[in-house]
């Protein structure tokens, strides 16, 4: 996967990213709530760039995983702490986790890749309280 430069919108967009993808699909219900939230604004994107976002993390993973037909089978824990380590700023940290958490939930169900991803970044970034307390305190694990 490409390096993004540390706190980049970029690197951040794609964590959330990364929680979209995670359970098999993305829905619209999760789009839309991103776009609710202003989510790009947020992050400093562009507008409409993260669906941009979305696409480029699905090629990456394709081009790594083809051979399984799994988009997640490329991501370990040592990928997740590469993309988590991209983010470093604190407040940045909380906005991503608030986010994909919103996005995670939107469908009234936290998936199990959904609640790995949202756990590494929990883990990571050292985020026990707040709205990611509500999430089972589980050790990380590949997706």
């Amino acid at each position: 996967m490409r390096n993004y430069s540390h706190n980049s919108p970029e690197a951040a967009a794609r964590i959330i990213a990364l929680v979209l993808i995670s359970d098999g699909h993305v829905s619209g219900t999760e789009i839309d709530i991103l776009r609710q939230l202003g989510a790009e604004r947020e992050l400093g994107l562009e507008p409409h760039l993260l669906p941009h976002m979305v696409r480029t993390l699905c090629e990456e993973l394709w081009l790594g995983g083809c051979a399984t037909g799994s988009l997640m089978s490329n991501v370990d824990d040592s990928a997740l702490a590469a993309l988590m380590a991209e983010i470093s700023d604190p407040a940045l940290q909380r906005t991503v986790l608030r986010l994909s958490l919103a996005a995670a939930r939107a469908d009234g169900h936290l998936a199990d890749g959904e609640a790995i991803v949202v756990e590494a970044a929990r883990h990571h970034w050292q985020l026990f309280d707040g709205e990611g307390a509500s999430l089972p305190a589980t050790p990380c694990r590949a997706v």
